[in-house]
């Protein structure tokens, strides 16, 4: 497996190989963070596909400056949801549809899960937008407490502070929802 910077060399050379590499290696990652930030799946999918096309187009412009791809990557993404949830509000939107049952689920826990997926999103969406922000990079994309504050542009100390008051403001709003159902 080649390094991470040799990939993105190889790619600014227009070598498709290297960006296919590339867009293996994150494209979950950066699909997961914009389905959490926008909550809806089929829009994500068209979005995570929208941030490769402009990597593509813009990848000769990358600089390595102590900042990993994935991070460029994620200001991207973050950009392209920023410009979605702006148009969102003309337009009506589809609820996240989370079809994450495996074949030997039974349907008990299948709707159960979806209830649980469904109560998560529900309480996520009354967090500020920076909170779903860091909700979002630290836990769908998995990203350290050093990647998140690059991609949003924010100290390590803010970001742990976002991130501390989302996860107690989560509790607090999914132990309400528990105790109603």
């Amino acid at each position: 497996m080649q390094n991470e910077e040799s990939l993105v060399r190889r790619a600014q050379k227009h070598d498709q190989e290297a960006f296919a590499q590339l867009y293996e290696g994150h494209f979950d990652k950066i699909y997961r963070y914009l389905a959490l930030r926008i909550g809806n799946e089929m829009e994500a999918e068209d979005m995570t596909q929208q941030v490769f096309l402009k990597a593509l187009r813009s990848i000769s412009s990358f600089r390595w400056k102590g900042v990993p791809f994935s991070a460029w990557l994620f200001r991207i993404a973050h950009n392209q949801a920023v410009d979605y949830l702006r148009k969102k509000t003309k337009r009506t939107s589809v609820p996240l549809d989370e079809s994450l049952a495996d074949s030997d689920d039974t349907p008990q826990s299948a709707a159960e899960r979806k209830l649980d997926v469904e109560r998560l999103l529900s309480a996520t969406s009354q967090l500020t937008e920076a909170q779903r922000e860091v909700i979002s990079l630290r836990f769908t994309s998995e990203l350290s407490i050093a990647e998140v504050s690059r991609v949003m542009g924010k100290s390590q100390g803010a970001v742990k502070a976002l991130q501390h008051s989302a996860i107690v403001a989560l509790r607090r709003r999914l132990l309400v929802t528990g105790n109603e159902g």
